[in-house]
């Protein structure tokens, strides 16, 4: 099989991302949100753009919170029906939880904008759908994640602390009481960048 994109989800900031040299190696497009703030080249992906891979569909949902450019990735198995089959969260919802907001600074502007791309975007999505996260349990990009890597929308509406929550205190509980940046957060986000 030809590997046409390499898609990272966000700029990272807890490790160094390998999806540049995959994409180099493979002759792949390296993909990232019109937004991102980076200096190099990237194909930019659009809110609602759609990447047709044969049998499959993927969809980008632009979800600005973990990051401004955070993004998730809508999958559809053509071969299977019309409907999604599942969610590629990135960093904006885990299972038992969601992306920190303050990685990029700003963290209760960027907790409202969570707040919005959870309740505009993937909140509205079928409840079948499943979702898998970036992380789960003992990653620092967010708190009280599961070990479980995945989950369903149903489950993580009705389950997640923090979905059920009001704007206001949404960006109460998640702009407070997180854990510590990972130590090296500000060199890897200026590699990631392609500013180290």
């Amino acid at each position: 099989m030809e590997i046409k994109y390499v898609i990272d989800t966000h700029i990272q900031a807890d490790h160094v991302s390998g999806g540049r040299a995959l994409a180099e190696k493979t002759g792949a497009q390296y993909c990232l949100h019109e937004s991102a703030d980076v200096d190099f080249n990237f194909t930019s992906l659009t809110d609602g753009q759609e990447l047709d891979l044969g049998n499959v569909k993927i969809r980008v949902l632009h979800t600005p919170g973990h990051t401004p450019e955070s993004i998730c990735l809508l999958v559809t198995d053509k071969t299977r029906g019309p409907e999604p089959w599942f969610l590629l969260t990135g960093d904006t919802l885990f299972v038992g939880a969601i992306g920190r907001p303050d990685l990029p600074g700003r963290a209760e502007e960027s907790a409202g904008h969570l707040y919005d791309s959870l309740k505009e975007k993937i909140l509205r999505l079928p409840e079948t759908l499943e979702i898998y996260p970036t992380h789960f349990s003992g990653s620092v990009c967010g708190a009280g994640m599961s070990g479980k890597p995945m989950s369903t929308l149903a489950f993580e509406k009705r389950w997640n602390p923090v979905l059920n929550l009001d704007r206001n205190s949404f960006i109460e509980s998640v702009a407070g009481g997180l854990p510590q940046k990972p130590k090296e957060t500000e060199l890897i986000l200026r590699t990631n960048q392609g500013r180290a």
